[in-house]
């Protein structure tokens, strides 16, 4: 696919000819603009492409010049926490050429994932594989940063996107707007858009301004941790799955640099996450619908109950840090490390001689308390601000109380909109866990194109667990089954 600045795929037009009043709308309307290319709108342009049923005229846009999926978390050893079957496209069509199945044919190594014999994969590989459907992809277009959607007034189109070609300087901004970027602007006519640009590393306000390859977020350590390896002492904030496996890494090289090595986390422990089969059947279309039917209040209750289902750690990789520690310690050797929960870090000072102290306390206990370290990574998870590029509709975009996106059953943005805005993975307080899982993203998509499509090739799956989440689904075959009307009980006892 060529990339170059003279050439323009059918439906885009460089805004410079517009300006002169050349070609002052593109050519065509597109049924779909794609905006970020992650998984998800990965997934979803695969379903497009990948059917010879589905006649759709779409193109998703990606800022970047290539396909990357959390890069600075590669690390050697680790895998996907979901089965292979969770790539982009097979739980909707397992015949679809973009599987990751036919990605091990094309790439002739079929027999050797045969030998394999797991189901979780290397997150290296996953990400491989992710490149090679995107760049097989027709709709594809990279180094395309939305800057803004706007309503139009157009016969056949509902929406007007307005993009930039990335200079070198600032191809990885993300607060570009028209007018700043200095480089080659392009439009598109949509008459629905789908949006999927990802979610941010979240560093705590007390966390920034420092060194960036001193105190860092876990999601660029890959590329600090030459530099981190040779401090003298390293402090890991935070306990879930990235966490976890920033610290085994260190903990794995720890005999060869010779640095301590301390990992402090202000949840009550280094739990695993959930994964027993009965528990992971949260993450079906039958539990989205009944947390999508809950009052928004109860959702709201219920998702800090559920954070091991989505937050701790893998029993793998808890499992291997504890038999590392044991191996650590044979002989008379003392391991360099320390690990306690239940303790926040409050505050961070650069002190004398390039140090780090960390002011903590320990919650339950009220104990404050300090220690130093020369580097400091930080596993305090991710945030999804609305896209700076939305504001144009922002005022026919609906919120509920807290200011969050009011988001419909089938992930369209509650608007007044004539055309849909759909969302990946921007809707966890609607409908729950299940949100960010990459085998979900299957099943959203396939909903998405039911919704944009007369005629939609890819099923809607609604049976597929043992377990009944609400009570209607329960007594409907259950002897005498009834439900009763009533008003909202407190919350019973755990059976013991």
């Amino acid at each position: 696919m060529t990339d170059d600045a003279d050439e323009f795929p059918t439906g885009e037009r460089d805004a410079t000819d517009a300006a002169a009043g050349r070609n002052p709308e593109p050519e065509s309307v597109h049924d779909v603009v794609g905006i970020g290319l992650g998984p998800f709108n990965l997934g979803f342009g695969a379903l497009v492409d990948g059917s010879d049923d589905i006649d759709l005229d779409a193109v998703v846009l990606e800022q970047r010049s290539e396909f990357s999926w959390h890069e600075g978390m590669l690390i050697e050893g680790t895998t996907l926490e979901v089965p292979f079957l969770a790539d982009v496209v097979t739980l909707a069509d397992p015949t679809n050429p973009y599987s990751y199945l036919n990605y091990l044919r094309e790439t002739d190594r079929i027999y050797e994932f045969y030998f394999y014999e797991t189901f979780q994969i290397p997150r290296r590989e996953y990400d491989e594989y992710c490149r090679w459907v995107a760049e097989r992809l027709d709709i594809t277009r990279f180094s395309r940063r939305v800057v803004s959607v706007e309503p139009v007034d157009h016969p056949t189109a509902n929406f007007r996107v307005t993009a930039v070609r990335p200079g070198d300087s600032d191809e990885q901004a993300s607060d570009a707007t028209a007018g700043t970027d200095g480089g080659d602007r392009f439009t598109y006519l949509a008459r629905d858009l789908v949006v999927g640009v990802g979610s941010r590393p979240y560093v705590p306000e007390e966390f920034r301004d420092f060194p960036d390859d001193e105190v860092f977020h876990t999601a660029s350590y890959r590329f600090n941790r030459e530099a981190v390896l040779a401090a003298d002492s390293i402090a890991v904030v935070g306990s879930g799955q990235s966490a976890a496996e920033v610290f085994q890494d260190l903990l794995e090289r720890q005999p060869e640099a010779d640095y301590r090595l301390n990992w402090v986390t202000r949840s009550d422990g280094f739990f695993p996450m959930e994964y027993s089969k009965l528990g992971l059947q949260h993450f079906t279309p039958e539990y989205v619908d009944y947390v999508y039917d809950l009052p928004q209040p109860v959702r709201d209750d219920l998702l800090p109950e559920q954070d091991l289902l989505y937050r701790g750690i893998d029993p793998d990789t808890s499992d291997a840090i504890y038999d590392t520690l044991y191996e650590h310690s044979i002989g008379t050797t003392d391991p360099d490390v320390s690990l306690i929960a239940m303790t926040e870090v409050e505050g961070i000072e650069r002190i004398d001689g390039g140090r780090y102290r960390l002011d903590c306390r320990q919650w339950q206990e009220e104990t404050v308390f300090s220690f130093e370290s020369s580097a400091v990574v930080l596993g305090t998870g991710y945030h999804r601000p609305t896209p700076a590029f939305l504001s144009g509709i922002e005022d026919d975009i609906e919120r509920d109380d807290r200011g969050r996106l009011e988001i419909t059953r089938e992930y369209a943005l509650d608007t007044d909109l004539d055309g849909d805005v759909f969302v990946q993975n921007a809707e966890i307080h609607t409908h729950g866990v299940g949100t960010p899982d990459l085998g979900l993203g299957t099943h959203r998509n396939a909903v998405l194109l039911n919704q944009i499509l007369e005629d939609s090739p890819y099923p809607v799956d609604e049976d597929t667990v043992y377990q009944d989440f609400s009570p209607a689904a329960f007594v409907r075959d259950a002897p005498g089954g009834a439900v009763a009307e009533s008003g909202r009980p407190e919350r019973p006892t755990p059976d013991d």
